[in-house]
């Protein structure tokens, strides 16, 4: 609960968690359970270790100015951009250069491999490209036809 420990920002701009018994963690992160499916329940605040200190159960039930430090911090952390369209692809064999567009804007993407096309609940889709970075298909049925069809040759 949010009564049972404070949160705050030291002067080197990283989380810094309080216990209810005093004890001080410096470096907390806040990690979501289920960042596609669920991204504002379940949030854990967990040590520079790995060791979860506190469990938020819906980001919208924290105070506003806790739960707009833990919204920062996750966004800071967090890069996962939506493909919107898929405007072309280089070769429809392994490896392939994506071009695409996204929220955040136009992008490419080198797929390695069909096995990096990860399905998550139907419809959607998760993609890694050769650097690490994932891109998420909300639902691939909601592509125009055009990117369905490029899409349809990896799956």
């Amino acid at each position: 609960m949010t009564s049972d420990y404070r949160l705050e920002r030291n002067a080197f701009g990283r989380l810094v968690f309080t216990g209810a018994h005093g004890d001080v963690h410096e470096g907390v992160v806040p990690v979501r359970a289920f960042p596609i499916g669920a991204p504002d329940e379940g949030i854990a605040l967990v040590n520079p270790h790995g060791h979860e200190l506190a469990w938020i159960e819906r980001l919208n039930d924290l105070p506003d100015a806790l739960r707009t430090l833990v919204e920062s911090e996750l966004a800071s952390r967090e890069f996962m951009p939506e493909i919107r369209r898929v405007l072309s692809v280089s070769s429809f064999a392994t490896p392939s250069t994506w071009r695409v567009e996204t929220d955040r804007g136009s992008a490419a993407l080198v797929l390695k491999g069909e096995e990096d096309i990860r399905r998550l609940a139907p419809p959607a889709l998760l993609i890694t490209d050769s650097n690490g970075i994932h891109f998420l298909i909300r639902d691939r049925f909601a592509l125009d036809a055009a990117s369905r069809k490029l899409l349809d040759r990896f799956l």
